[in-house]
């Protein structure tokens, strides 16, 4: 199986042009790629698929084999594998995604991408859609018992489901591995969730760490960072272009109260080009 590994501010998946390969088995393939030590490393697997509605679509599993709606750092990088290998030769695509269509705007360097803009869509704020089990229509700074101790949760959708967590202190200080769990699978979650921690640093800056349900930690989360905005407005402590710090870099977000759209901006890199042979079983 050829493929490409690629990644958006350490957000790192498997691409595989399925107008080319063809992959029988994505949820295994996933799971095998993903594997550090025995496979090729990274936080999932994503193929590039031909659409009828959209210039390519955009198919993604988590590494535990589940599958997702939607990766803003992974589109991205759909983005750019589409253009630099030939798939489109525009600067303005729509990709297809289970989270809906997705419009994308490429800034070039040397005649390969760079940088991506996102119109990532709507925010969804109703706790029925995320979803999350509550009283209320909207969950904002609601109380959440996890393990003993009591949070204050946000909950947004991005396509995925996100709990934001505002701290009065860095999160590099959460032992996070330790309780990630507990979140993701909480029974608040029905569809278990995404988990922001964050430290409002100024109106225009936070940063944060994602423990993501089907892969734990990862460096970053494109829709996890919309949430984080998105959350940040919501609770009175940004302003609406806010510039999100994770563990492998700066993503830009803007949220346009008028327009209901929120854009996200930041890099997308090829790591290298490779060809793996599959286990029998899953070939």
């Amino acid at each position: 199986m050829k493929f490409t590994k690629m990644q958006g501010i350490g957000n790192d998946y498997v691409y595989v042009n399925c107008f080319k390969e063809e992959v029988k088995d994505p949820a295994a393939v996933a799971r095998f790629v993903s594997d550090r030590h025995f496979g090729i490393g990274s936080d999932g697997l994503i193929l590039i698929r031909p659409s009828e509605k959209a210039d390519c679509t955009m198919d993604m599993y988590n590494l535990d084999g589940s599958q997702g709606a939607m990766c803003g750092n992974g589109i991205r990088c759909v983005a750019k594998y589409a253009y630099d290998y030939g798939i489109v030769d525009k600067t303005d695509i729509a990709v297809e995604t289970k989270a809906g269509i997705k419009y994308l705007h490429l800034t070039l360097k040397d005649g390969k991408v760079s940088e991506v803009r996102v119109n990532m869509g709507a925010p969804i704020l109703e706790a029925v859609k995320i979803p999350i089990v509550s009283e209320k229509e909207q969950v904002i700074d609601e109380s959440l018992e996890v393990e003993g101790k009591e949070y204050y949760i946000t909950g947004v959708s991005m396509g995925n489901p996100h709990a934001v967590i505002f701290l009065d202190y860095s999160p590099e200080e959460l032992e996070l591995e330790k309780i990630g769990p507990s979140f993701e699978n909480h029974k608040r979650f029905p569809d278990r969730i995404n988990t922001e921690f964050v430290h409002v640093l100024n109106r225009n800056t936070v940063e944060m760490r994602v423990w993501e349900r089907g892969s734990g930690e990862t460096m970053a989360c494109g829709t996890g960072a919309c949430a984080v905005a998105v959350a940040s407005i919501l609770n009175g402590f940004t302003e609406e272009e806010v510039t999100v710090k994770l563990l492998g870099g700066d993503l830009k977000i803007f949220w346009d109260r008028k327009e209901n759209l929120v854009y996200m901006t930041g890099p997308a890199t090829t790591v290298f080009d490779g060809e793996i042979e599959l286990p029998e079983a899953i070939a």
